[in-house]
């Protein structure tokens, strides 16, 4: 049994169609690299700055700003919490964990040549976490318009129903998989809906392709539940040089990689008359995980005394990724019903144990141009400021030529838009300690500026110089607000979701 599973599996990763959209794209192009506590101190203004590991990888000529080789290595507890409201329910969750989120080393040379302009040399690694996906939370309201019937009837018409149902015999498990095989993603959805009795032909024949529902008008009590855990990271090799008194000039190469995992739970009740099917529970799994590349080029100059200046450019990363998914759905009806064969139906449990692997796709993200300012006031502290601009619409799915693919690429340009990012920061020196603030504003990449609002989150942070090691400690959070949609066919509806999320984050750093 084992064997024939795999087997079922393999050949399902060669032959499924896809099954990806606009959601999946939008999760990976975002960005924000979470660092040490000092970069976090200042809200991540640090472009024309340099001199700390996080701050490589906004700009990589900020390694050159370093005197000495420099070590440092960052712990994070990030808290979620999550308020949600779906139609008249209100809910909150929260969850928190702890973290490695950041670890890298600069090693500087000095150039003995003093009749040179080429004034040192710096070779960096580091990783940095860039976006946490770890978020739990709950939602639930009485719907007065749409069923989840309504998701696998959109799915189901204009299917032949000898292409989203089971033969005489055959298990769920082979039909579900034979199906994926030859007729793709959407059939599967018709199939769960017809084999858990929501689905109604209009005419019993192979050839039929019309359906109704057999969950009737009325109110649905409907709770969402939605988990996820994983993260997208990136380790990077940076290079970077000063000439002269007064310019850096830096380069990153970074290689990306997406650990995901998501898992949701609807369930719905009814007692509407007439309605043969009264509770639904419909479970998705996703497992995601992937690679990619991406290039950065910066320089800070020095144009005054205390005023430096900031560029970077951040290419598109390309990212290969592979999906892999699975479902199962429960259905009961209250009084059953009574079948051609004579038999009575009152519940069903279609769990076809099966896991789909998608083929393997490719991701383009959009690349981002940051410019950034800085005011030092000697050794008392400093003053920065980074603005960010990232167009979205360019996020892309690839090879363009499919047809799903183009579809969802036209589906990205019409909803994402350009979105900027504010950061301003600033630090102030007393002997060995250093006190910190920032904030930080990032626009919606939506053009609705509905689906994904704006995000503005504000930081706090102390430090202390011992002298070769340095201790800091940050507090920092953010807020936004998202309409969260269930699916993307049938029940369209949303959840608004006001997500805050709160980190305390330590580093120490030394110098060698």
């Amino acid at each position: 049994m084992k064997k024939e599973i795999l087997l079922c599996i393999s050949f399902i990763s060669m032959s499924l169609s896809y099954a990806q959209d606009i959601t999946d794209a939008l999760r990976y192009a975002k960005d924000d690299v979470q660092g040490t506590a000092r970069y976090r101190g200042l809200s991540g203004a640090f472009g024309a700055l340099g001199g700390d590991m996080s701050a490589i990888t906004i700009n990589p000529a900020g390694s050159s700003v370093f005197n000495d080789s420099h070590i440092s290595i960052s712990l994070s507890n990030q808290n979620n919490k999550t308020d949600s409201q779906y139609f008249n329910g209100k809910d909150n969750a929260s969850d928190s964990n702890i973290d490695l989120n950041q670890i890298g080393a600069a090693f500087v040379f000095e150039n003995r040549n003093l009749d040179s302009k080429w004034k040192k040399f710096t070779l960096g690694i580091s990783y940095n976490k860039i976006e946490d996906y770890n978020n739990d939370w709950f939602a639930h309201g009485t719907n007065n318009n749409n069923s989840i019937g309504n998701y696998f009837l959109e799915n189901a018409n204009g299917l032949r129903l000898d292409e989203i149902s089971a033969f005489q015999g055959e298990s769920y498990a082979d039909a579900y998989s034979d199906i994926g095989i030859n007729f793709g993603n959407q059939n599967q959805q018709a199939f769960l809906g017809y084999e858990s009795y929501i689905l109604e032909p209009e005419i019993n024949e192979d050839a039929n392709t019309i359906y109704t529902s057999n969950i009737a008008d009325g109110e649905y009590n409907q709770e969402y539940t939605y988990a996820a855990t994983g993260y997208n990271g990136k380790f990077t090799i940076n290079a970077s040089t000063q000439y002269g008194e007064n310019l850096f000039l830096g380069v990153n190469l970074n290689t990306h990689f997406i650990n995901y995992e998501r898992s949701t739970y609807l369930f719905e009740e009814n007692n509407n008359t007439g309605s043969l099917i009264n509770e639904v529970g419909f479970q998705n799994n996703l497992k995601t995980i992937g690679s990619g590349v991406s290039l950065q080029l910066g320089g800070i100059l020095k144009i005054a005394d205390n005023l430096r200046v900031g560029l970077s450019y951040d290419t598109p990363t390309w990212y290969t990724i592979e999906d892999e998914t699975s479902q199962s759905i429960k259905t009961l009806s209250y009084d059953g019903i009574t079948l051609e064969d004579e038999t009575t139906f009152t519940n069903a449990n279609i769990n076809p144990r099966v896991i789909n692997i998608y083929e393997q796709y490719k991701l383009q993200t959009p690349g981002k141009l940051t410019g950034s300012l800085a005011y030092v006031f000697g050794t008392r502290g400093l003053l920065s400021f980074d603005y960010s601009i990232k167009e979205y619409s360019n996020t892309k799915f690839r090879p363009t030529s499919d047809t799903y693919f183009s579809y969802q690429n036209n589906i990205i340009n019409e909803s994402l838009t350009a979105a900027a990012t504010y950061k301003i920061g600033g630090e102030y020196k007393i002997k060995q300690f250093s006190l910190r603030g920032g904030y930080r504003l990032e626009e919606s990449p939506y053009k609705d500026e509905k689906t994904v609002g704006d995000l503005t989150g504000y930081s706090l942070g102390l430090g202390y110089n011992f002298g070769k090691l340095k201790l800091d400690l940050t507090f920092d959070q953010w807020q936004r607000e998202t309409n969260y949609q269930l699916y993307q066919v049938g029940l369209t509806d949303t959840t608004n979701l006001d997500s805050k999320n709160a980190n305390i984050t330590m580093s120490v750093s030394f110098n060698l």
